[in-house]
């Protein structure tokens, strides 16, 4: 076991800094971070041979917190299931949730490397998750040093490959052995790491959609705009049920309206001439039902920054499923595709709806150059973004690790 001294010259802007609003109990501190090497190394799988969240690195990150104490000193350690006891109040009452982020390997002038995007950020929303359904907050900077750390230690997982990147899962459980509905008085934070490929391996591939108002992901006063657990496991049977009539993911819709709200497990965009004539990309706004992607954001930022100059309006509002279907009757509809950290953006070919109440079911057809599975705008937000997680565009976004080794 050894103490890092890795962690030195690791700084986020004033601004960013979160702390614990308990300020009496100790709060994550990075300097006390300690790192437990494995003794039995994986080997390294072919990048091409990567499947998504299916291999996990050697080593993980955890950190414990009690309400008494507080944080407790981080720990990197081997790769290990935890022991919880079967009342731990995670199994029974949904203390949980979790962030998505990746670590990129980057050569730009000849200089590898390794980079995490945007870090600050889901730590922020993490904060947010945890806050929301009564587990602690933590030091944004601090837990970003051992994020850091955590990254340089498993940076041999992390293919020198275009296109791959180390997918990371910051999660966060109440701990506490009860059975009684209340604030957790522990809890546990950890991070694991799986090396993962592009999501579309030989270029994008565009999906068909089922609109639904059956099921609804979230509504106004919920917890739609959390990234908790419980919020992921209830789609899993409409998406079944759509996949069972040849769709490759849900769009929610909520209200009789029909509002469009996300498709699958991303943020929905749309790019269409509104019926002033007007060139408009939009997407739905975040009124509580709606996650705060960070892919959402870095493509509302990179549209105002390019494409505003071409003409584009850039709009965050609500829009209905209706209003979807007559811009394709009048060949108004440009584009549409969804966004989300795995597949950074994810072009839509086709939406079935059911038209509503008392409505006729139709198809909705998004037009795509013949022999094209993404259209240009689309590409271009994805070159954008692609240019600054590996580094071709430096930008705020990208978090340059340090050389040092531990």
């Amino acid at each position: 076991m050894l103490r890092s001294s890795f962690l030195q010259g690791i700084r986020i802007p004033h601004s960013l800094r979160v702390y614990s609003t308990q300020a009496q109990l100790a709060d994550i501190d990075a300097s006390k971070l300690t790192i437990t090497r494995t003794q039995t190394p994986k080997s390294l799988m072919k990048p091409e041979d990567l499947i998504f969240g299916r291999n996990f690195t050697d080593h993980m990150l955890s950190i414990e917190w009690t309400a008494k104490s507080g944080w407790a000193a981080p720990r990197i350690t081997p790769y290990q299931n935890l022991s919880l006891d079967p009342a731990t109040c995670v199994f029974h009452y949904g203390f949980e949730c979790f962030e998505g982020m990746k670590a990129y390997r980057s050569t730009v002038n000849g200089k590898s490397s390794i980079r995490m995007f945007r870090p600050h950020t889901n730590m922020q929303r993490l904060n947010k998750s945890s806050t929301r359904i009564a587990l602690p907050r933590f030091s944004i900077e601090e837990m970003t040093r051992c994020l850091a750390a955590y990254v340089n230690l498993e940076q041999k997982f992390i293919p020198d490959k275009r296109g791959y990147s180390l997918y990371l899962r910051p999660t966060m459980i109440g701990t506490q052995r009860t059975l009684g509905v209340g604030p957790p008085g522990s809890a546990l934070l950890f991070v694991i790491a799986s090396p993962v490929g592009p999501y579309y391996p030989t270029g994008f591939k565009a999906v068909s959609l089922e609109a639904t108002s059956r099921y609804i992901r979230a509504w106004p006063g919920g917890v739609g705009d959390m990234k908790l657990g419980g919020n992921y496991a209830p789609c899993i049977i409409p998406q079944l049920k759509a996949a069972s009539r040849g769709f490759h993911q849900n769009l929610w819709l909520f209200g009789e309206e029909g509002y469009v709200t996300e498709v699958g497990t991303m943020n929905l965009f749309v790019a269409w001439i509104t019926p002033e004539g007007k060139k408009e990309i939009v997407t739905p706004p975040l009124d509580g039902t709606i996650l705060e992607g960070i892919t959402r954001d870095c493509i509302l930022a990179l549209a105002r920054e390019h494409l505003i100059k071409e003409g584009w309006e850039v709009n965050e509002r609500k829009f209905t499923i209706g209003e979807m279907a007559k811009a394709a009757d009048e060949g108004r509809l440009v584009e549409a595709f969804g966004s989300g950290t795995a597949a950074v953006v994810s072009p839509i070919r086709r939406i079935a709806w059911d038209g509503g109440i008392n409505g006729t079911p139709r198809d909705i057809m998004i037009p795509l150059q013949e022999g094209k599975e993404a259209g240009v705008l689309t590409e271009r937000l994805w070159k954008w973004m692609e240019e600054r997680q590996y580094g071709d565009v430096e930008s705020d976004w990208s978090y340059v690790i340090p050389e040092n080794k531990l």
